[in-house]
């Protein structure tokens, strides 16, 4: 089956998920975060066919998310690094780990735990307002237009919705 590029929608989600919506990309993007970087290994604990890995990472170095660095001369081996935007990606894997620990853990509680290497505590990851700290839910968020923003494939009920709720800028 053919997947629909999303990467032309006028939407944020969209486009991230264009790359990242795959369950391979974060599944590999979780082990290069937490130290598995090399594809052996990677491929060894995904129980990943080794072609659909090479993909995967081929699209994640060609998207600079990972960078293929040589760690031995000989014979010639590499591993895959996160770049910072690759960085970038871990608020949203412990996202997503969260709301996996909360509704599918089961009785044997979530798999592993975060540790904040600071404080010393074990941490959960935290939704935040930038300004306030308050804590971002369905009920105290609205989106409004932004600059990039236009009706098209994959926003033509979403964009004018959001569009209606830009407050009149003249009055």
């Amino acid at each position: 089956m053919t997947r629909t590029p999303l990467g032309e929608v006028a939407c944020s989600i969209a486009r991230a998920t264009d790359l990242f919506g795959d369950a391979w990309t974060a599944l590999i993007m979780r082990d290069v975060l937490t130290g598995v970087t090399r594809f052996d290994d990677l491929a060894h604990d995904l129980g990943i066919s080794r072609k659909v890995l090479a993909a995967r990472l081929s699209r994640l170095v060609e998207e600079e998310v990972l960078v293929r660095e040589r760690y031995q001369e000989r014979p010639p081996r590499e591993h895959y690094r996160a770049t910072a935007k690759g960085e970038e990606l871990y608020p949203v894997l412990l996202a997503l780990m969260n709301w996996g620990d909360r509704w599918y853990s089961g009785t044997a509680g979530p798999p592993a735990r975060i540790h904040h290497l600071s404080c010393g505590q074990d941490t959960t990851a935290v939704c935040a307002c930038a300004h306030c700290g308050e804590p971002l839910t369905t009920g105290n968020t609205t989106q409004l237009p932004g600059p990039g923003g236009h009706v098209g494939p994959g926003t033509r009920v979403l964009g004018p919705l959001i569009a209606a709720r830009e407050p009149d800028r003249e009055g």
